[in-house]
Parts: C-alpha cells; sequence; structure tokens
C-alpha cells in the first residue's frame, strides 16, 4: 500500500500493522531516519529496568546488507529467542528480493490470532531503498499488497523544511527566531542527515534551553561546506568563475561529496528557472521573487537577480537536465565524480560568463 503524507504519522506510531515497510525515495539521510524510529518503536530503546538499550538488540534485531541479501527468508521466519516481536532490516534493497518477500508473505499468521491482525511475535521486514523507479518490481509488489507499506523519503523544501527543523529543535527545548530559521533553510539544503547533524549542533550551542537568533546560527553554520557551495553557485551562475572555483575547492576541503555539490548547483539552478519562468509569464520580478519558498537570503538577492537576468528559461531547462544527468552519471561505480563536477562548475561559470559579455556588448552597441 502506497502511503501518503496525512497517512504517515499513524504509520510511523504504529508499524506493528504491517508485515514489511518499505522506504525509499531520493533521501537517503530520511530514509535511514525513519527505518531507525520504526526499528525503536518495534523493539523499544529500552529494557524495563530503563537501562540497556535493545534497538541493536541481535536477538530481535538483524540487519542485512547487499551482501547477505540471500539470508532475508531465514531470519525473517526465525523465532524470537526472548520474546516479543523481531525485525529485519535491509538495506540497498533491490528488486532481487521480491521472490524472498513472496514467500515470506504466503505463510500465513498463526490461526490464534484474530482475524486481519498481526501477530506481535512476527517478524517486521524494514526495507531501504534508494531512488527505486516507479516501474521497480520491489516497489509495486509492496504498493499492492495490504499488509505491506510503501513510504516515499524525498528531500524537503520550503516550508516542509522549516516545521523540521523546528521540530527537531524544540525536542531539546531551544527555540530559534524566524529571522534566523528563513536564513538557516537557504543554506543547509534538504538532506535530512544533514539538517539533523547541523540541529543538534545547534541545540548544544544553544545550550538546550535557550533561543538561536541570526548571529548565533550564522556562527555556527555560515563555514560549513554546504553553505561554500551555496556561494559557488551564486558565484557561477553569475559568470564570477574564480569565485565559484575558490568556494568549490574549500567545500571540497571540507569533505564535501560529489551528490551534495550537485543537490546544491541543482537546487539553486532550479529556484533560478522557477523565477524566470514565472517572470516569462508576465509576472514582476519583484513579486516573482517575493513568492519564492524558501525566500533568497538578503545578502544574496544581489547575486540572484543578476544571474536571473542573464540566463534565459530554455537555459536554465538545459542546464536542469544537465545537472540530474551528472547525478545519474556519479552514482556509477568507479566514475570520477568530484573532476566531472569541477568541470560542470566550470563550465556552468563559463556559460554564465558568456552571457554576460554578451549583455555588456549590447548594450555598448544598443
Amino acid at each position: 500500500m502506497k502511503i501518503d503524507a496525512k497517512t504517515l504519522p499513524r504509520v510511523m506510531a504504529n508499524p506493528t500493522a504491517w508485515r514489511v515497510i518499505l522506504f525509499h525515495g531520493d533521501d537517503m539521510g530520511l530514509i535511514q531516519e525513519r527505518a531507525q524510529t520504526v526499528v525503536e518503536t518495534v523493539i523499544g530503546n529500552k529494557e524495563n529496568n530503563g537501562k540497556n538499550n535493545r534497538k541493536n538488540d541481535p536477538f530481535r534485531v538483524a540487519v542485512l546488507d547487499r551482501e547477505t541479501h540471500t539470508h532475508l527468508e531465514e531470519e525473517a521466519t526465525a523465532l524470537s529467542l526472548v520474546g516479543g516481536r523481531r525485525v529485519v532490516r535491509v538495506r540497498e534493497s533491490v528488486d532481487a528480493l521480491v521472490p524472498a518477500l513472496q514467500a515470506i508473505l504466503a505463510i500465513e499468521p498463526f490461526a490464534s490470532t484474530p482475524l486481519n491482525t498481526i501477530p506481535p511475535y512476527e517478524t517486521l521486514v524494514v526495507l531501504e531503498a534508494q531512488n527505486l523507479p516507479p516501474r521497480s518490481k520491489l516497489r509495486h509488489f509492496i504498493e499492492e499488497r495490504k499488509d505491506c507499506a510503501s513510504i516515499g523519503c524525498y528531500p524537503e523544501e520550503g516550508d516542509t523544511l522549516e516545521e523540521t527543523m523546528v521540530r527537531i529543535l524544540k525536542t531539546r527545548c531551544v527555540h530559534i527566531q524566524p529571522e534566523a530559521l528563513r536564513w538557516l533553510s537557504t543554506q543547509l539544503g534538504s538532506h535530512r542527515a544533514i539538517v539533523r547533524n547541523e540541529m543538534e549542533k545547534l541545540a548544544l550551542y544553544a545550550n538546550d534551553s535557550g533561543t538561536l537568533t541570526l548571529d548565533d546560527v550564522r556562527v555556527c553554520i555560515g563555514d560549513s561546506g554546504q553553505a561554500t557551495l551555496e556561494e559557488a553557485a551564486f558565484a557561477a551562475t553569475e559568470g564570477k568563475r574564480a569565485e565559484a572555483d575558490r568556494s568549490l575547492e574549500r567545500a571540497l576541503a571540507e569533505g564535501v561529496g560529489a551528490i551534495p555539490i550537485i543537490r546544491v548547483f541543482l537546487a539553486h539552478i532550479q529556484r533560478l528557472r522557477r523565477v524566470r519562468a514565472t517572470i516569462d509569464s508576465g509576472i514582476d520580478k519583484v513579486v516573482a521573487l517575493k513568492a519564492l519558498r524558501p525566500p533568497v537570503f538578503f545578502k544574496r538577492m544581489a547575486s540572484f537577480e543578476r544571474a536571473i537576468a542573464l540566463w534565459s528559461l530554455s537555459d536554465l531547462t538545459q542546464e536542469t537536465a544537465t545537472w540530474r544527468a551528472l547525478e545519474v552519471t556519479c552514482k556509477q561505480t568507479g566514475v570520477p565524480d568530484l573532476l566531472l563536477c569541477r568541470r560542470q562548475v566550470a563550465l556552468l561559470g563559463g556559460r554564465a560568463a558568456y552571457y554576460l559579455k554578451q549583455k555588456q556588448k549590447s548594450r555598448c552597441f544598443g
């Protein structure tokens, strides 16, 4: 069964109502976070005495990676030695798991259980899979069954991203001012693992009981690799090639990988394209910019406007397709992904510089 955003909270609160739960999508950090939440909900964080952590209990939790996928049926049909429901967490799930899942789900619940209920001692299978296409056999199989849940995990943005940040900070009794929240949402990107790590850092900075201001978050986050990538993206799209190269190299020195680089540049280009399309439809530029969510950080607004003036809608559409193709290429084994990213950033900056030069010429001879 395909789970929508409205139903998701109920599924996460009561995962024992399902036999298999599939988490799939673009955001691997969110996939892993939700899978871990389900495991902890089923197993429990602690023993009854409140001391022993149970979420990694080998008697109740089995974790399978790609090399051990063949053990899925064996693990899923094993009985718990200490009582309670077991969980099998399968990472890097692929279509080849479908036959094993069919065999597992063919086993009927115990006759003593009430009709249409899942016995508490039956094993729950939690599948993690990144970038499963809609035609995936695994995804189709899970979505067709009423006792299985398929949950998409995609990067959050805008108000949804801000709500996530506020919720994470609230668990640590930390309040963030609206201005700081808006700035933060433009800096961190949407990858859940990055967002959570930065929120934890901010909570420590606020001492778990304070209020975060714009100055506070800029001190903590301003020099992060993600923010440096934002600088590179803004510089490249307005033709400042040297500045873009310097910012990119700083981000690489901080350990930022190819996929985060692509995601930041792609998000920036898509935002430019959204505004450009709105302007081309006849809407005033000021109105188009104000409608953008999350809003552009005020210190980068001038750079964003310069880029809008340089790029046409068709050129931005072409760039979007190019960066998406680059992401697919960089996910292949053995590809020199960082080299390809450097090249693409240089090409982007070169195109913007060319457009700027053409614009300046037209002014001179116009």
